[in-house]
């Protein structure tokens, strides 16, 4: 097969200094302890949205239209409800921290910016480190990956997490370092039980270094995949994946045996052109 590494691609110059420079502004406001993350969101969702309505008294909001009334309401993370609010293993406290900035990264996607991947990464970097039980380097999501609590989430370095996955770390999920998380798939924390859904158990689960998961694949509660296993396109993983193998099918088993590492194809060193 080819070699393919990514391309570097810049933007304008002067785009470039108002995007690091924003983001600078929200790292500063995300770092100090006593900040409101709720008046934050609300602020940053309402310039996004709705700028000409962001510094309205009370009387003049009240003469708008009900429904920009309502669409206006949405920018608060204070006037909504997210689904694991509902979940009574919820840690109140915790999650009252990082609601507003779930919601914010959940709008921002929504939004004109979410599309563009030179702004949406180092946005959602900057948001997972303040959201994440832990988040190393060079974390890399693409717009509209999904959490449960987010606190849950323990993640290495060079982590890659592509468009429309769902990280339901109810339980706790461990991604490892390079881990790679293709475009649809799932990882789940928490199962039911047959008898009433109400019982629920929630493993964590963990992926291991280097561990790729294909498109539209699902990872099941609890299970640990091994450094350098793989799950292939559509499989559902219900039990443990050794390193190095490849697990396809539903439900997956392994089929497949990477090659030995001194026998793969010795590319040169590249870097990740979204890399910090």
């Amino acid at each position: 097969m080819p070699f393919l590494p990514l391309r570097t691609v810049s933007v304008a110059e002067g785009a470039a200094q108002s995007y690091d420079r924003w983001l600078g502004e929200l790292g500063d406001v995300l770092s100090d302890p006593a900040a409101d993350r709720s008046e934050l969101c609300r602020r940053v969702l309402t310039d996004i949205y709705y700028p000409q309505y962001r510094d309205l008294d009370e009387a003049a909001r009240a003469a708008l239209p009900v429904a920009t009334r309502m669409a206006l309401l949405q920018m608060d993370p204070r006037n909504i409800t997210l689904e694991p609010e509902y979940y009574a293993e919820t840690d109140a406290a915790k999650y009252a921290r990082v609601k507003p900035l779930l919601w914010l990264w959940e709008m921002f996607d929504k939004s004109p910016l979410g599309e563009n991947v030179h702004l949406g990464v180092k946005f959602r970097r900057l948001l997972a480190r303040h959201i994440f039980a832990r988040c190393g380097h060079s974390f890399k999501a693409f717009h509209f990956v999904k959490f449960s609590f987010g606190y849950n989430m323990e993640v290495g370095d060079d982590v890659v997490v592509h468009r429309h996955v769902l990280l339901d770390d109810r339980g706790g999920i461990v991604l490892g370092n390079r881990v790679s998380v293709a475009d649809y798939a799932n990882i789940y924390s928490h199962s039911h039980a047959l008898g009433d859904g109400r019982d629920v158990e929630t493993p964590v689960t963990v992926l291991g270094d280097g561990v790729r998961i294909t498109y539209h694949a699902t990872v099941l509660a609890g299970v640990h995949m091994a450094p350098d296993s793989m799950l292939g396109a559509l499989a559902v993983a219900t039990k443990d994946v050794p390193s190095g193998e490849v697990a396809l099918g539903i439900p997956a088993q392994p089929k497949l045996r990477k090659p030995p590492m001194e026998e793969r194809a010795a590319h040169p060193s590249t870097r990740d052109p979204l890399a910090e």
